[in-house]
């Protein structure tokens, strides 16, 4: 079981190092009510395998999507999910408040 982000980190790196295609998702800002706060971590690998979590499971799954891109391009994507943005609703962030998550290429 992880129990810690560095067991997350950890176990990203070990992915990395299997050959396997990685994505870093972190929380890295909040505002107001927040399911995980900043420094969470999600890690995503191309079959879509993925270990931690950036929102409790509300937006996880518009995180994978776009950690897939982030494999598959190498170029960064800065995700923002929040009651006031129309996205929050289909992915089921209605906690009030809102999360910034930063996805990059685990090198």
């Amino acid at each position: 079981m992880v129990s810690t982000e560095t067991d997350i980190l950890r176990a990203a790196e070990e992915w990395r190092r299997a050959g396997r295609g990685v994505a870093l998702a972190t929380v890295i800002e909040t505002w107001g009510s927040a399911p995980r706060p900043v420094g969470s971590h999600l890690i995503i690998d191309e079959d879509t395998n993925f270990l931690g979590s950036v929102s409790g499971g509300c937006v996880e799954g518009a995180v994978i999507t776009e950690a897939l891109d982030v494999i598959a391009d190498g170029k960064p994507r800065m995700l923002e999910f929040g009651v006031a943005d129309e996205t929050a609703w289909q992915v089921g962030l209605s906690c009030g408040g809102r999360i910034r998550v930063y996805v990059e290429r685990v090198e």
